[in-house]
């Protein structure tokens, strides 16, 4: 009885398995057509997840000069160096421009001692003894008015001559003169400098200043520095050569921000924006990704014809992009050809800038 019930309920699981495995199979298709919509609304017409475009290496270059015309005395760095802000280049001599400076320095001094001695005014001394000179011509002055006196009283009796009594006389006008001139110079004692003779003794000492800035700075530009971080690279002068404003010493590549100068389709422009993800790789390092974001996008398009006429010359215009690299261990060289990987299954929304992704 037990084999003829396995034989008979035997056809009944196979039906089971069977519906089982088409239930299965169903749900397997309605999740592959699921996925399959998905990627068609996300990469409609048969659009790549990603788009890679081509370019090359690109970095700033500065040409440093000295802001002087004098011979170098000193150069301190070859090509190669990596140089830091603020590092000490290159020196010129600066014999002749130091006692300049300490000349200057010293007239800066000397009439800063005159502007303040025009503001402290006549010490107590001064008029003390201002007060003394114009009591002497007081008293000189009533000396001579009494041998006046006296000479006119003798040449009324005619006892006197009258060469005496004019003689007697001027000296006691002169007498009386310096009294007014004593008691003047009491008052201007008293009173104190004049405030144009103050304003000119400060304009004076302002320019002095200026002058002594002006060869300070002199001295200061004779010390040549690595305006920011980069690596030399060319050293274009030696020592003893005569330096100036228009003949570089150095060329400066920075090294930060590096970046790829790449082009996109006028069809792939959409799918680009400022702040997207970006992966850079060169054929000199085939293994390595280097992280990045584009940071520009030109909003001119280049090899634009004057006039566009169809459908056909406007897909050939192309746009510029800045794509910023990563590359802390500096092994990025300028000019080297490189390739962008540009994932397209990234917010659009703004990123950082450029600035702060270097931070």
């Amino acid at each position: 009885m037990l084999v003829q019930r396995e034989i008979m309920e035997g056809p009944k699981l196979k039906s089971s398995a069977r519906r089982y495995l088409a239930v299965v199979a169903a749900v397997l298709i309605l999740a592959a057509t699921a996925a399959g919509l998905i990627y068609w609304l996300a990469y409609p017409s048969g659009q790549s997840h990603e788009l890679i475009i081509y370019g090359n290496l690109d970095l700033r270059q500065v040409d440093l000069a000295f802001n002087g015309s004098e011979r170098i005395a000193a150069v301190l760095v070859q090509e190669g160096d990596h140089v830091h802000k603020g590092q000490v280049l290159a020196k010129l001599d600066t014999s002749r421009l130091e006692p300049q400076v300490a000349e200057a320095e010293a007239q800066v001094a000397a009439q800063q001692a005159v502007v303040e001695r025009l503001h402290n005014g006549s010490r107590p001394e001064e008029i003390a003894q201002a007060r003394a000179n114009l009591e002497s011509a007081k008293a000189d002055a009533v000396n001579a008015r009494r041998q006046y006196e006296r000479k006119k009283m003798l040449v009324a009796t005619n006892s006197g001559t009258q060469q005496d009594l004019d003689a007697a006389k001027a000296a006691m006008d002169v007498a009386d003169a310096k009294v007014e001139v004593n008691q003047k110079a009491l008052e201007l004692a008293i009173v104190g400098p004049r405030q144009e003779d103050i304003a000119q003794a400060e304009a004076q000492l302002r320019a002095n200043k200026a002058q002594l800035a002006f060869l300070q700075q002199q001295l200061k530009d004779a010390t040549l520095v690595a305006p920011t971080d980069a690596v030399v690279r060319s050293r274009l002068m030696e020592p003893g050569e005569m330096a100036s404003p228009q003949r570089p010493v150095f060329s400066l590549a920075i090294i930060d921000p590096k970046w790829v100068r790449a082009y996109v389709t006028e069809t792939d422009l959409g799918r680009v924006h400022s702040g997207m993800n970006a992966y850079v790789t060169v054929d000199s390092f085939p293994a390595t990704r280097f992280e990045g974001w584009v940071g520009f996008i030109s909003p001119v398009a280049e090899f634009t014809p004057k006039t566009v006429q169809t459908p056909e010359l406007r897909t050939s215009l192309v746009y510029e992009v800045r794509v910023f690299v990563k590359d802390p261990e500096d092994r990025l060289r300028l000019g080297m050809p490189a390739t962008v990987i540009l994932p397209l299954d990234q917010d659009a929304a703004p990123r950082e800038s450029a600035a702060g992704r270097r931070q």
